[in-house]
């Protein structure tokens, strides 16, 4: 397997793009990566696009000929990858496959989502199909639901209490005040938090990430096509992996634990060859408060049942033993689906080059992603290493 670089990141803002089509928001993504990629459009030879409901809620599929017809690049390979929440990791993890293989030696993964234009009923029924529509969706389930079932599982295995779980929200908010892409620039306190609307018991409103729209895009490369880039900064990606687990909550024998995340951390630690206690930064798929904490112990930096410890102690803060979700995570910068794994890549890389501004971790050199689809179905991990 060759090495493989990224070589330009790119996003837009997240927010209501009442205004910008899902073909426009694809297009300006990748213009900003190809613009820091230095590396000409015209030598993208593939495209891989993380998308999860664009057929159901703006009834357009086909988004690899959609997205190279409108980029100015017909004749590439281009495909949409789906797997639900983690379209984003897997279409990343597709793209390194592809240049790491020698099939291609430049790339482009793309991510885009756009929920605002759909009714609220529409975009849950969209949300709930990446579970079992035979055994759970038929019930009315819906994803908060579900995970109001991880969240009392967790509560009383552990004995943990709410006002702890709920303080992810509160660090997620206070970071993205600093972060211009982020759809909520605005600080709660923990008091917020817990008097905001009951969801599902017991997830409040303020737990929950937002729906909202947005694209992001990574270009990858082999090293000859690197020089090209004559990037002043080089990060390779030091692993990709992804994984499965069984699909549906009620057919696991642990809540409070995603099989996927174990497996393919796993894997990425030992491709990478480094511990969790190497990682500089760290991006977690905090979809939901409790999930949150359950990624810190199942990535291997605490122990079960103590991942809110480390909210607790400020272990996840600037400063802290493992920096966290430092340009606000998916419940305050905002968590388009089938993008938001290409954000947390963008988040990373954004911190190896050493570009985060207030937010930046002092000398950051090995950066985590995790990116989860629907509850821990799929887990996608990539792991970034600043090669000095």
């Amino acid at each position: 397997m060759r090495k493989v670089y990224v070589a330009g990141i790119g996003a837009t803002k997240i927010r209501e793009h009442w205004e910008v089509s899902l073909r426009e928001l694809l297009v300006k993504a990748a213009q900003k990566a190809i613009e820091d990629s230095n590396i000409e459009k015209k030598k993208i030879q593939a495209a891989f696009i993380g998308n999860m409901s664009s057929g159901v809620l703006q009834g357009q599929e086909h988004l690899g000929s959609l997205f190279a017809t409108w980029m100015g690049i017909p004749g590439i390979a281009a495909s949409k990858v789906e797997a639900a929440c983690a379209s984003g990791g897997a279409a990343f993890h597709s793209a390194y496959l592809a240049v790491a293989s020698g099939m291609y030696d430049c790339v482009i993964a793309l991510g885009v989502e756009k929920m605002s234009d759909a009714l609220t009923g529409d975009v849950t029924a969209a949300l709930i199909m990446a579970d079992d529509q035979d055994y759970v969706a038929f019930t009315g389930a819906s994803f908060v639901g579900l995970n109001a079932l991880v969240y009392r599982a967790y509560m009383k295995k552990y004995g943990a209490k709410q006002e702890d779980i709920a303080l992810f929200a509160v660090h997620d908010h206070k970071y993205a005040v600093n972060n211009e892409l982020a759809q909520f620039r605005r600080e709660f306190s923990l008091e917020d938090v817990l008097k905001s609307p009951l969801i599902a018991d017991p997830i409040r409103l303020l737990e929950c990430a937002p729906t909202g729209d947005g694209a992001a895009a990574v270009v990858l490369c082999s090293e000859e096509y690197l020089k090209e880039a004559n990037n002043e900064v080089k990060i390779e990606v030091a692993a990709s992996t992804l994984a499965t687990d069984i699909l549906s909550l009620h057919d696991r024998d642990d809540l409070t634990t995603l099989q996927a995340t174990v497996r393919a951390a796993e894997k990425a630690y030992k491709m990478a060859k480094i511990s969790p206690s190497d990682v500089d930064v760290l991006e977690v798929h905090d979809a939901f408060t409790i999930l949150g904490v359950i990624h810190l112990e199942d990535l291997g930096f605490a122990k079960k049942g103590e991942g809110w410890k480390l909210v607790k102690e400020g272990e996840i803060e600037l400063g802290g033993k493992i920096p966290t979700n430092l340009m606000g995570g998916l419940k305050a910068r905002g968590h388009p689906v089938g993008a938001t794994g290409i954000y947390q890549i963008y988040d990373a890389v954004t911190q190896l080059k050493g570009e985060a501004g207030k937010n930046q971790v002092d000398d950051a050199e090995v950066a985590l992603a995790q990116n989860v689809g629907g509850v821990g179905g799929t887990v996608s991990i990539n792991i970034f290493r600043r090669v000095r």
